[in-house]
């Protein structure tokens, strides 16, 4: 029992040092913030997305494309250029033809054009802020799980002595091998803590490296460890900045703002259109040229302009409730994220100032009397399991911690010190 343990003890040994990346230093969260903006794909596909987006004014803006117009008259026949020589009515025509929208029609069209680009960058906003997001709770799971990696290959050190101990004093008659059967149990099931720590850990590497950008052959990342950081002492400066900052909120702000424009549009819609069109008809030279000036109207069908008001004026009230629905969901979503952040400290002074010490002492005081033969192997045991569960628990609380102030920076865009 005792080779199989051993055996089982080096290969995770072993993995641990191949999974774990201590030989690299460690990388700061903002170096690989700042990898993920610049190589991401889905920020670069949202980035580019939005530039194309802000060239939609222009050609909303612009005057409709201008014709250029070639004409052939023949006089008595089909055949090309008949009569051109014996009749004034043959010609060869050149012209070109422009419309003019209403004036104001062309300004509103791309101001619509323009608050779609807007929203259009500020859900750009939201797609980085999502892919940061994403990483720093990545980063941090990363590093929770390499901390309670090393603790739990420390304890498992300290849990060798206790079996010697145990051994000791059964070789010896004051313990019993049931103590030593313990203490190898317990050994094996920190063996497979070990062994899912490994495999959670390239988990998080394998999604890792896709956020920045990295090939899945690349090193794996060793994280920094974790350090708890402080929280505002109350939400309200978190809520105006959610109110101000918020890439969602931005968006449906300029969706509001093009239905207004469009709603505009659709009541400039009911003024007519005109058009120019310019023609310079050529003839034989024993006759005269001729010169044609076109000026067109172009009558708006009033039933259908009145139906594209009322959808416009629509759109208009759904967009204004899309954005009060989207300020509350953001709002409650940034108070729930500071309730859990808040209690979340809370519970790491819990653990730093009281389950934590009290655990580690009455673990010393549990080996120093079964040492002295005061106290049963299960006690020890017992205690023992409480000092690694307890910081296990610590490592976790803290990761998720700095897991729910990402998000709050996600929907505040505040970095937190």
């Amino acid at each position: 029992m005792k080779a199989f343990y051993v055996l089982f003890f080096f290969a995770a040994v072993v993995s641990h040092a191949q999974m774990d990346p201590s030989h690299v230093p460690p990388t700061p969260l903002t170096a690989l913030v700042e990898e993920a903006q610049q190589k991401n794909p889905e920020i670069q596909a949202a980035m580019h997305g939005a530039q194309a987006a802000g060239q939609a004014a222009k050609q909303a803006g612009a005057l409709p494309d201008t014709q250029v117009m070639v004409q052939h008259l023949s006089v008595g026949s089909p055949r090309p250029f008949a009569g051109y020589t014996n009749s004034d009515f043959a010609y060869i025509g050149l012209g070109a033809a422009q419309e003019f929208p209403w004036p104001g029609k062309r300004a509103l069209r791309s101001q619509v054009a323009g608050a779609q680009a807007e929203a259009t960058g500020a859900q750009s906003g939201s797609v980085r802020r999502l892919v940061i997001e994403q990483v720093k709770k990545t980063y941090f799971k990363l590093a929770y799980l390499q901390a309670t990696l090393d603790i739990l290959l420390r304890d498992d050190k300290l849990l060798g002595d206790m079996e010697q101990i145990a051994e000791s004093r059964y070789r010896v008659g004051q313990g019993n091998q049931q103590e030593v059967l313990k203490a190898q149990l317990q050994h094996t099931r920190i063996l497979r803590e070990i062994n899912l720590h490994h495999r959670e850990q390239g988990q998080l590497q394998a999604e890792l490296k896709q956020l920045l950008g990295r090939v899945q052959e690349s090193p794996d990342i060793a994280t920094e460890p974790l350090r708890e950081r402080a929280l505002p002492a109350g939400a309200s400066e978190l809520l105006q900045q959610a109110r101000q900052n918020n890439p969602e909120i931005k968006a449906r702000e300029r969706l509001v703002q093009r239905a207004d424009l469009h709603t505009d549009l659709a009541r400039k819609e009911f003024r007519p259109d005109f058009g120019l069109q310019y023609m310079y008809q050529n003839t034989d030279r024993r006759f005269r040229d001729y010169y044609m000036l076109t000026f067109t109207v172009t009558l708006p069908n009033r039933g259908r302009r009145r139906a594209e008001l009322a959808e416009a004026t629509e759109n208009r009230q759904s967009a204004t409730a899309e954005l009060n629905a989207e300020v509350q969901r953001r709002l409650a979503e940034v108070q729930d994220q500071y309730v859990i952040a808040k209690s979340s400290t809370e519970q790491l002074r819990i653990f730093r100032e009281g389950l934590i010490p009290q655990a580690e002492a009455t673990f010393r005081a549990a080996q120093a009397a079964y040492q002295a033969n005061r106290q049963d192997f299960e006690t020890l045991l017992s205690s023992f399991r409480d000092v690694l569960d307890f910081e296990e628990q610590y490592q976790k609380e803290l990761s998720e911690h700095e897991s729910a102030l990402a998000r709050l920076e996600s929907l505040t865009g505040v970095t937190l010190p």
